[in-house]
């Protein structure tokens, strides 16, 4: 072999092993399943062990529904102070486009449980709803793996310990789509926000609709609420500044919905 021939296959080896390393950093928020009814996807996640806590049609459309489970390994590692977000995964049917979206236990674990964060814990429970909806094709929606705990979006923006807080009791009956007690005794509390205060999705992306429905953390005699500028913005981690500024008042909205619905 020429030394040339074999600068350039070093050269194109080395690149092909930092594309591989950059990729390795990366983890996506979501993926893509095979499609299948709301009603099928329900029964496959009971099946593979899960608990199916609430369906939810984000803003009203009929077409997307957002299915929240839960199993015994995430509530498990939900149960310590101001973890309890980490207890539930989601999964997006959208029966317009036919396509399901589901989270990665990963991305979600680390981003909220900290540095209480199990790779075993998300291995297995990616393993389980695999074995539900099948092949997992991840997302474009990625963020570098070491900055997902450490999450902002810019700037003086919040993290994920930035929460607010509320001094009340507990979420108003007609406003709770599901309740779901931890091992610790904290609850999480899933929330029906009025139709405007979720149309963002309009402008941001339907396909990120599974960020609803909002959910709280009854811990302690408080009620938690992560900050809708943090959530918002790891939820949709290629959010762009300008279509952030497009929805600047819809943090201030539902945190204003929320305020309504406890009590």
């Amino acid at each position: 072999m020429s030394k040339t021939l074999f600068k350039f296959s070093v050269a194109i080896a080395l690149f092909f092993f930092a594309t591989l390393s950059l990729q390795a950093g990366k983890v996506s928020a979501y993926y893509d399943a095979p499609y299948a009814s709301a009603s099928a996807v329900k029964s496959k996640l009971q099946k593979a062990g899960f608990t199916v806590l609430a369906s939810y049609s984000p803003a009203s459309k009929n077409y997307l529904k957002v299915l929240v489970f839960t199993n015994a390994k995430l509530k498990s590692a939900a149960a310590k102070k101001l973890r309890g977000f980490a207890a539930v995964e989601r999964v997006l049917i959208d029966n317009k486009t036919k396509t399901v979206h589901v989270t990665n236990p990963e991305y979600w674990l680390k981003a909220f449980l900290q540095k209480d964060y199990s790779a075993g814990t998300a291995k297995s429970v990616k393993a389980s709803i695999a074995k539900a909806l099948g092949s997992l094709k991840p997302t474009q929606d990625v963020l570098d793996s070491g900055s997902i705990a450490k999450y902002h979006y810019a700037l003086s923006m919040p993290y994920y310990e930035d929460m607010l807080k509320f001094d009340k009791s507990g979420v108003k009956g007609k406003k709770t789509l599901f309740t779901l007690k931890l091992p610790n005794g904290a609850v999480l509390v899933g929330v029906k926000m009025s139709k405007a205060s979720e149309k963002f999705i309009e402008t941001i992306g339907e396909d990120k609709a599974l960020v609803l429905p909002y959910t709280v953390l009854i811990e302690n005699g408080k009620v938690y609420a992560l900050h809708a500028k943090y959530y918002l913005a790891i939820s949709y981690p290629l959010l762009s500044l300008g279509e952030f500024m497009k929805i600047s008042s819809t943090p201030g909205v539902i945190e204003r919905q929320l305020k309504k619905a406890l009590k």
